[in-house]
């Protein structure tokens, strides 16, 4: 028989321990980082499908992983000192979109496991060493979206056959505007005004001077900021009266004309299960880089409308979506 004082001190050893095996089992709970160029509210979707990846590779928000966000609000700046809070919080992978997160967790870690989203070569960028065998600690999706600035001129052409000035708005603070201008630019031969866009005063700016100039058309360059603000862009766009065409089919759903880009669901729900991988242990230099075999063609019919604009049959029978 246990005395009263007896149990007394069993119980209190035992109460006593309590918080030391809670504590011990939230930090056996794995935290992924999700550094992301832009704002939560724009991305909530692409979080959503992530999440979706992740699940099906068994690891659920909250229950047996924590997910800690990091949202640079199109300030490229920001995401040097964001990589490095991750770092800090001991993240078992970092989850990075896109070039410059992915740049910016490369530079703060060269052991923490990350998880990339790219528009460009990653081997180019410096994040893997090869796509079969990254290599280091990186690996994940190159969604070719900066290689995309020709194939969305000649949407406009197929459109547009007589349009002569063709306008570029480009975000100048991404480091792929140079690629994606050259893109553009070599298969245009010449563009007639080149806008840059990296806030809301200047989108009206950029504006202002298309019309000014009376270009026919307008390619968008990708880019999260501008990704951020598709139902600025599409309403402006809509407007000034002036075509409009950029990646992610997110554009054309706000309202933009025609959107060609990968297929944002099929990116990220890899990124979740490369992220739930490497949890169970797999290493990121054996995860070959994932190359983007879908992209998505939609059309907005009502804009098309509202520009005066009929949508030729040779491009409505292409569309993967047309919105009606």
């Amino acid at each position: 028989m246990i005395r009263r004082r007896e149990f007394i001190t069993l119980l209190g050893g035992a109460a006593a321990s309590w918080p030391i095996a809670v504590r011990a089992k939230q930090a056996a709970t794995p935290v992924i980082g999700y550094l992301d160029a832009s704002s939560p509210g724009a991305s909530a979707s692409r979080a959503v499908i992530f999440r979706r990846g992740l699940a099906e590779a068994g690891y659920v928000d909250g229950r047996n992983v924590t997910i800690e966000y990091r949202w640079a609000e199109g300030q490229y700046d920001r995401l040097p000192e964001m990589a490095a809070e991750l770092v800090r919080r001991q993240a078992a992978v970092i989850v990075a979109n896109p070039i410059p997160a992915a740049v910016a967790a490369k530079a703060a870690t060269a052991t923490i496991p990350i998880v990339f989203f790219v528009a460009g070569d990653p081997v180019k960028l410096g994040l893997v060493t090869g796509l079969a065998r990254p290599g280091g600690n990186a690996t994940g999706f190159n969604n070719f979206n900066a290689e995309l600035g020709a194939k969305h001129l000649g949407l406009l052409r197929e459109l547009l056959p007589t349009a002569t000035r063709i306008g570029l708005m480009v975000n100048p603070t991404n480091p792929t505007v140079e690629s994606l201008t050259k893109d553009v630019t070599t298969a245009a031969l010449t563009i007639g005004v080149q806008t840059p866009a990296s806030s809301n005063s200047e989108i009206e700016a950029s504006f202002a001077t298309l019309v000014r100039n009376r270009v026919d058309a307008l390619v968008i360059g990708a880019d999260s900021f501008l990704f951020s603000r598709r139902l600025q862009l599409a309403t402006w766009a809509t407007r000034h009266a002036i075509p409009a065409v950029t990646n992610g089919r997110e554009f054309a759903e706000a309202g933009g004309l025609i959107s060609y880009g990968t297929s944002l669901t099929e990116a990220f729900l890899q990124l979740g299960v490369y992220a739930g991988r490497i949890l169970k242990g797999a290493k990121p230099s054996e995860l070959p880089v994932v190359q983007s075999a879908k992209f998505e063609f939609v059309i907005n019919l009502p804009t098309a409308r509202a520009l005066g604009l009929e949508i030729p049959a040779t491009l409505l029978t292409r569309a993967d979506e047309v919105i009606e």
